[in-house]
């Protein structure tokens, strides 16, 4: 109903996405503001918020390659949640991660155990938002994207560990088999993360990051 033969997302499925991700903000926005030193979530911190998390989304499709048991290198597209965290700390940076983690989920499933779901995509992305504890210092962005993603790359080699052993090719290093979790998770987050910071320390993009945390913290 949901997922076409091919599996892709039905016309039912894109408007139950709609759906889930309208009331997946909603929830966030209503936690952030129970955690938040002022008491609620302003309707600018919303905005970006939901900036962000749709910047992501649409960049993950961007994928420069492919792992063909999860897992990509892609155009950024973490960048953006760790923003979230880098501007409003790490309490709203993690819920922004889960809700992301929810949608990463229906855009591609990938379901043995609820556990493994957990892992590999709810506290997976929410690591992302460790960022926020590095929010405000020397270098934050950098050091807080590079916390981010090791965090996530915890989280999916420990489901790599309980759920993913039996798929390790035959042709991978007997030697290495202990390690091969490790190896596939961080050596697509670590190729990213290359990419990313390459380009986030370019002065005019570093420029222009600034401008867009001061805007969004105005």
């Amino acid at each position: 109903m949901f997922v076409n033969a091919d599996g892709g997302l039905t016309t039912a499925g894109y408007a139950l996405f709609i759906v889930l991700a309208v009331a997946s903000l909603i929830a966030a926005s209503w936690l952030a503001g129970k955690v938040s030193k002022k008491g609620k979530m302003t309707a600018r911190q919303l905005a970006f918020c939901s900036m962000a998390i749709a910047l992501s989304f649409i960049t993950s499709y961007i994928k420069l390659f492919a792992l063909p048991f999860g897992g990509s290198v892609t155009l950024c597209s973490m960048l953006f949640i760790v923003l979230i965290g880098y501007w409003y700390g790490p309490a709203t940076g993690i819920l922004g991660g889960f809700v992301y983690g929810i949608l990463q989920f229906i855009q591609e499933p990938y379901f043995l155990t609820l556990f493994q779901v957990c892992a590999d995509y709810l506290l997976a992305f929410s690591a992302l938002g460790l960022s926020g504890f590095f929010s405000g210092k020397k270098h934050g962005l950098t050091i807080g994207y590079l916390v981010g993603i090791l965090g996530r790359g915890v989280f999916n080699a420990l489901a790599g560990y309980m759920y993913w052993m039996d798929y390790m090719p035959e042709t991978f290093p007997k030697s290495l088999a202990a390690l091969y979790p490790i190896i596939y998770n961080f050596g697509f987050l670590l190729a990213e993360a290359v990419i990313t910071l390459i380009i986030i320390n370019f002065p005019a993009v570093s420029k222009g990051l600034d401008r867009i945390r001061d805007m969004a913290r105005e």
